[in-house]
Order: structure tokens, then C-alpha cells, then sequence
């Protein structure tokens, strides 16, 4: 399929319409068959769950063009079984597994002329997202619900190299204790919007959240868990209930043990220990890793010795050998890759 007519290598990671998306509607307690569609809008009642309770998840991934021509997705699966959990908390019927990995597949083979060729640093971005759509005024779940996927062409997160963030630690709170922390909900990121904008008119580029009990311990920033390295190279990321269970987190906590062969812990957290580790950085679906240079803690900085420069010698190993698997680089462990298109 002859590609569109873009400038690939500069793009910006911003939404851009595409010819295609997915759409499911569930009514009467199912879910209908599915379909694509070439209609990028919504129409819905002024009274809808969405609107008025804000019953809504969402997921994020990308579909890649691997060195040998191949479109592949990295490990839609553990997106199918995480907004599954999503939709459970939010008392919202689950979208079969099985059949969210099949949407992603036809949705991206639907628009592969939007699939950013290899080598151009630009991926085909996926959300999958749901909300609730029939009329809602009563405090109670909606009976009807949409689901849809949409896909983007974005660029690379960062432009010219990873250079280290500062991020500064926010006081407010991201998620409460026994909430809705450890899932992917709209509200979460509601949540998030206020403190991100304060800390970006003070020249941070996110903002570091503290557990909310007791304000002692590492939890995560306001889109991305952390990574830290100590400096006998063991690779350390904060466990707590209301961190949402990345999958980026997951796949390089297995390639640090698996692959590279380096000691890694999945544990709490002591803020106070932050400052002897040689290593910080931020994961995700974006930009796998960004690394992390400084974090400003209410007047004090706390300054790891990979420095502003570069990303540190470990992070760097990380995340060559995972993006270097999502390309199609280097062997991928069993199921990790899903072939779209060959």
C-alpha cells in the first residue's frame, strides 16, 4: 500500500485524522459485532454517562515498521487485560480480550498508509478508548456503552536526542488510597491536568507523586512510572496499589533480568533513598524511557551523577535493547510482538 504523503521524519506528537477507526456499541447487555468506520465524530445526548459521571478508560500503544518491512504491535495483549480491569472498576462491561486485539489489527491494516516507515523515529499511535453514552442523571453506571479505537501518525517524543528532564515532587496527590490510581481512567488524568500546568510555568517537565497516605514513598509521575538505578546497577521501580501497572515498566523490568542479566527489584520506594541512586528515569508508551537529571524538592535538588547531558550508560542499555526488540532488531521473547502485516 503506497503511504501518505508526509513529512514522517518531523512530525509532532499531536492527533492527526485518519482515514479509519473501530467502533463497538453495547446495548440490551452485549456488545454488537464491530465495525470500521470512516467517521471520526461522536454524537451523543447532553445527558450522557460520559458528560455527567465521567465513566471512561482508555489505553495507549503504537504499531511499528520493523527493519524488515513488517507492521507489528508490542504486546496488545497486556492492553486487552488492563482495560479490562479498567472497565471492571468503573462498573463498565469488559470488551473481550480477544476481540480488542483483533480491533487493533483491523483498525491499524485499515490505515497502514499511515503507518510511519522504519528508520523515519515515527510510530502509528492506538487508543483504545470507552465511555459510557446513554443518558445518566441518577448517581449509577450507564447501560449503554461505545468503544472505539482511533490511530495517529506521531513523531518521536523527544526531538534530537534524549536529554534529561528536571521534574520537580508536586504536593498534590494523584491518586487516594484505594482508588483508582492502578487503573486507566480519564479522571485520573483530570486529575492531573492542574499540577502539570503549575509545574510547566515553573520550568518542570512533570511533576514526581508521593504516596498520598503518608507522603514518604516514590509513586509515579502524572503519566509515566519511574525507574531508578542504584549504583551497583540493580534496577529498582516502586510497587504501590495506585500505580497504574505499566506495561512498558513490565516488559523492562523482564528484559534488565531476562536479557541483559542485571539484578532488578520491584519494591516501595523511600523517597529518602532517591537521592543515592545513580539513575532516574521515566517509562512509558511514549517514549519508553526519559531520562531524569534532577528533581526539585521544594527548594532542595537532589542530582544524579548520569547528569543533564545524556542518558546514563544503564537507562541507555534499557532502552536500545527494548526498542531495538520493538523494531524487530534484535529477537523478541514469545508474544511480545503481534504481526499485522507482513
Amino acid at each position: 500500500m503506497e503511504k501518505k504523503n508526509l513529512d514522517w521524519q518531523n512530525l509532532g506528537f499531536g492527533y492527526m485524522v485518519t482515514d479509519y477507526r473501530y467502533v463497538s456499541n453495547y446495548k440490551d447487555g452485549k456488545w454488537d459485532e464491530g465495525k470500521i468506520t470512516s467517521d471520526a465524530n461522536i454524537t451523543l445526548n447532553e445527558c450522557a454517562g460520559i458528560f455527567q459521571y465521567a465513566q471512561c478508560c482508555f489505553e495507549g500503544l503504537k504499531a511499528y515498521t520493523t527493519e524488515d518491512g513488517k507492521i507489528v504491535c508490542f504486546r496488545p495483549d497486556l492492553n486487552a487485560q488492563r482495560m479490562a480491569d479498567s472497565a471492571r472498576r468503573l462498573e463498565m462491561p469488559v470488551f473481550p480480550e480477544d476481540r480488542f486485539v483483533k480491533a487493533v489489527e483491523e483498525v491499524v491494516k485499515a490505515n497502514e498508509a499511515w503507518v510511519p516507515p522504519f528508520g523515519s523515529g515515527a510510530t502509528l499511535y492506538i487508543r483504545p478508548f470507552m465511555i459510557a453514552t446513554n443518558p445518566v442523571i441518577g448517581v449509577k453506571p450507564a447501560d449503554e456503552y461505545q468503544f472505539r479505537i482511533l490511530v495517529t501518525p506521531v513523531g518521536p517524543y523527544f526531538k534530537g536526542g534524549a536529554k534529561p528532564i528536571t521534574i520537580k515532587v508536586s504536593d498534590f496527590d494523584r491518586a487516594a488510597p484505594h482508588g483508582t490510581g492502578n487503573i486507566k481512567a480519564g479522571l485520573n488524568y483530570a486529575m492531573s491536568l492542574h499540577p502539570i500546568v503549575k509545574a510547566h510555568e515553573e520550568g518542570f517537565a512533570e511533576n514526581l507523586y508521593l504516596d498520598p497516605a503518608t507522603r514518604t514513598k516514590v509513586e509515579e509521575t502524572g503519566g509515566a512510572n519511574m525507574i531508578f538505578i542504584t549504583k551497583d546497577g540493580t534496577v529498582v521501580t516502586p510497587k504501590s496499589d495506585s500505580i497504574l501497572p505499566s506495561i512498558t515498566r513490565r516488559s523492562i523490568m523482564y528484559v534488565c533480568e531476562h536479557i541483559l542479566g542485571m539484578k532488578v527489584e520491584h519494591r516501595e520506594v523511600l523517597f529518602s533513598e532517591v537521592k543515592d541512586f545513580a539513575e532516574c528515569g521515566l517509562c512509558g508508551t511514549a517514549a519508553v524511557i526519559s531520562p531524569v537529571g534532577k528533581i526539585y524538592d521544594h527548594g532542595e535538588e537532589i542530582c544524579f551523577p548520569s547528569g543533564m547531558e545524556e542518558m546514563g550508560p544503564q537507562m541507555k542499555k534499557i532502552y536500545e535493547t527494548l526498542t531495538g526488540i520493538q523494531q524487530g532488531k534484535l529477537e523478541a521473547p514469545e508474544g511480545w510482538i503481534k504481526v499485522i502485516s507482513e
